[in-house]
């Protein structure tokens, strides 16, 4: 039984790893000032645009952010690429 349970840890464990490799980067804005920031952020589950904007609405809504839009998503390899432009909201949500 102990095997059997370490068995589906490690399969559960595995999988949330991989699908870390999923990002999305978007635009989000506060009112009153008004202030837009671009940003990537990690995607867990579904690599779309709808599962990032599902994930991120409620996370940049903690800190007063309304997504605007998600702009894509893609893997590990578009990460450095993007570092910059994203600034202090790489990785950030």
């Amino acid at each position: 039984m102990k095997h059997l349970f370490s068995s589906f840890l490690i399969l559960y464990l595995t999988a949330g790893t991989a699908s870390a490799d999923c990002y999305a980067d978007y635009k989000a804005k506060r009112d009153d000032p008004l202030r837009l920031h671009y940003g990537v952020a990690a995607v867990r589950g579904d690599c779309d645009g709808q599962s990032a904007a599902e994930q991120l609405r409620p996370k940049l809504a903690r800190d007063g952010w309304q997504l605007l839009n998600v702009l894509g998503v893609f893997d590990e390899a578009g990460l450095d690429e993007r570092k910059e432009s994203a600034g202090e909201y790489f990785l950030r949500y």
